[in-house]
């Protein structure tokens, strides 16, 4: 029996915490991404949008989110992912992932899920369907 079957509504799955972001982080994104907008990776661009420094893309945030279900991708699939993006995320922040299960029914598990900031702000809260074999 899988870890994700025997979970009870209000269970959690083991928090992530990701290394602080870096500039690298972002550059290898806007390359695997297409998204080259310069406020994600040049100091004065960002500054000139108003920004007080360079952003990570919300999505290579979103995309680090997947990586609590990591383990379970022999139980099942992300079946469904919908999300808000709740604050920015800058350099050095250091964002901690969690998911808890909100409800189940038959074979579908469906997480609440959010990013937070080392602050504990919410950069991103969302949900997850998670569906087993």
């Amino acid at each position: 029996m899988s870890l994700l079957t025997q979970l009870q509504t209000g269970d959690s799955l083991k928090e992530i915490q990701l290394s602080p972001v870096s500039r690298i982080d972002l550059i290898k994104y806007a390359g695997a991404s297409g998204d080259f907008n310069p406020i994600h990776t040049i100091d004065e661009e960002a500054t000139k949008a108003s920004l007080p420094g360079i952003i990570a893309h919300g999505m290579w945030t979103m995309g680090n989110l997947a990586k609590l279900f990591t383990e379970y991708y022999e139980e099942g699939f992300v079946k469904d992912y919908s999300i808000r993006f709740k604050g920015m995320v800058f350099l050095n922040d250091v964002i901690t992932l969690n998911a808890s299960l909100k409800e189940k029914e038959d074979n579908q598990l469906r997480f609440d899920v959010q990013a937070v900031n080392q602050q504990g702000k919410d950069v991103i809260k969302g949900e997850v369907v998670y569906q087993l074999y």
